[in-house]
């Protein structure tokens, strides 16, 4: 009924294929709704279980705890609209398969609340013209924006990382917080798909303490020069100047045989010649680490274990 959708956008809808990456707290409602619109192939990306504690912010996962929750969400959306072709992927994303997941994709929703993941899918996105909705929350705030896909990318808008690193684990979030936010998540989505204007991508929506609504368009911003890239375990090579930035009692097992263990604060210079790999759990030591060496060393690269 809808004169901005009608039979034509219905069809869009039913035609779209959907890469949503986390089914937690932003996934839920995202996840919810894109199902409700009719989107016809949702592919669900998520490693972890279901809690008791999740549900607060998490409805979709209610009389299923202790599975997981990508398995969770697609009984979820096949009880709501079996028509959907609903794909549930347990793995973590990565830089090595993030570009295959990407692939084909007529939009690609980031719900797992962690920059390392909003960084590779970004990257990957970008590379492959894909538009990103990405959102963050935390306590009572965070934001929503329309990335790629022709527009500047999460790097041109966050170049850097914060000082401090926090989830809605550790610090907790008021649940309608994350289901405002990954609403407007499924929202940028549907109007991506629909093609309608003005586009969400190049827009940022921020949600404030006090439920004070701002944001702004970011159209031109430009690509950064340099950055620090995420690589994958897998990609680290011989030769490699190897520093893992977790302590013996977070991780016994270094990231590898070759690693030497170091201070995120006071990291050794690397060799001439030899690039830079720096690991750590989030990716936030490593980049913090990165930046101190930067000035002195022209290769570095990153690792976020998880």
């Amino acid at each position: 009924m809808l004169p901005e959708v009608g039979e034509v956008g219905q069809a869009r809808l039913r035609a779209a294929r959907v890469l949503i990456v986390g089914a937690g707290g932003l996934g839920s409602p995202a996840i919810m709704y894109l199902t409700g619109a009719g989107v016809g192939a949702l592919t669900i990306v998520d490693t972890d279980v279901v809690e008791v504690g999740n549900l607060h912010r998490q409805p979709i996962h209610a009389g299923r705890v202790g599975a997981g929750k990508a398995a969770s969400a697609g009984e979820f959306v096949a009880a709501l609209d079996p028509d959907v072709a609903v794909e549930a992927v347990e793995a973590v994303v990565t830089p090595a398969n993030a570009p295959a997941l990407v692939a084909g994709r007529d939009v690609v929703l980031d719900c797992a609340d962690s920059f390392a993941v909003s960084y590779m899918l970004s990257d990957a996105c970008l590379a492959a013209g894909v538009p990103l909705i990405s959102a963050s929350a935390l306590g009572l705030e965070g934001y929503c924006g329309g990335f790629c896909g022709g527009a500047p990318s999460l790097r041109a808008v966050f170049p850097d990382l914060p000082d401090r690193a926090a989830t809605c684990a550790t610090a907790g979030v008021l649940g309608p917080v994350v289901g405002m936010l990954g609403t407007m998540q499924a929202q940028m989505a549907l109007s991506v798909l629909l093609g309608l204007t003005p586009s969400p991508l190049g827009q940022i929506v921020t949600l404030g303490a006090g439920l004070r609504w701002g944001g702004f368009r970011f159209d031109g911003a430009p690509e950064p020069e340099s950055g620090f890239r995420f690589i994958d375990v897998g990609e680290i090579a011989a030769g490699d100047f190897v520093l893992e930035l977790r302590g013996e009692d977070e991780a016994p097992v270094p990231v590898h045989p070759a690693a030497r263990r170091a201070d995120p604060g006071d990291p050794p210079l690397p060799p001439p010649g030899a690039r830079a790999v720096l690991a750590c759990r989030s990716g936030l030591r490593a980049w913090r680490a990165a930046r101190i060496l930067e000035g002195r060393h022209p290769d570095i690269v990153l690792i976020a274990t998880g």
